[in-house]
């Protein structure tokens, strides 16, 4: 029994220096790969650096555009700005965060090498936070204005989800090309980013054979 608990415990220490031997090794090549992107032109680090600016501002006009729509719809006239703000402010900032989470700085830190993955992440990422999360997030915000104000007839909850089915399909029916616009732009950046990745794993490549070359 104490020899089954020597082993035990010399299986946990080996596994947990492998885990710190991984985690080093990650620390190591993420290093590798800021050094390398920090020489790359300045064309590919401002578009790394600053082209999910352009999805989230595209977000944050698909934001304003279905909270037009719904304030028509409902006849809202009041509080433009209380309405208007969030919905240019909100889809912005998600959109930023969610691609640079899992787009970019997961290309960067070497965790997504997949090409297709990282365009299809993209794509997602443009569809359905960058398109129709502002569209889902202008709904609520209307609706409440509407009861609000009592700027349109409410139904009662027996007739409350067909009612706002109803009013919702129009909207998504017209925003429905800024969705598509957004999913390729999601797209679009993707392959850029990883195009950009791997044209930093070749440098790396090349500057790690240059010694054993002149070695040679």
């Amino acid at each position: 029994m104490i020899q089954d608990f020597k082993m035990t415990g010399r299986e946990f220490l080996e596994l947990d220096s492998l885990r710190q031997r991984l985690y080093l090794e990650r620390l190591r090549r993420m290093e590798l790969i800021q050094q390398t992107f920090n020489e790359l032109p300045k064309s590919d680090q401002n578009f790394c650096n600053h082209g999910s600016y352009f999805l989230a501002a595209n977000s944050s006009l698909c934001g304003l555009a279905a909270n037009n729509f719904f304030r028509n719809i409902l006849h809202v006239r009041r509080a433009p700005i209380v309405s208007g703000m969030p919905m240019a402010v909100i889809p912005f900032l998600s959109t930023v965060a969610v691609y640079e989470v899992f787009v970019r700085q997961a290309l960067f830190s070497g965790e997504l090498n997949c090409e297709v993955c990282a365009v299809v992440r993209g794509g997602l990422i443009g569809a359905v936070v960058g398109g129709l999360y502002p569209v889902f997030l202008a709904l609520p915000m209307n609706a409440s204005l509407a009861a609000r104000f009592s700027s349109s007839p409410l139904p009662g909850k027996e007739n409350l989800l067909r009612y706002w089915l109803t009013t919702a399909r129009p909207v998504f029916r017209k925003m429905s090309l800024g969705v598509l616009i957004q999913g390729l732009t999601g797209l679009y950046l993707a392959t850029k980013h990883h195009g950009i990745y791997v044209k930093i794993l070749q440098q790396m490549n090349t500057a790690s054979r240059d010694p054993e070359e002149l070695q040679a």
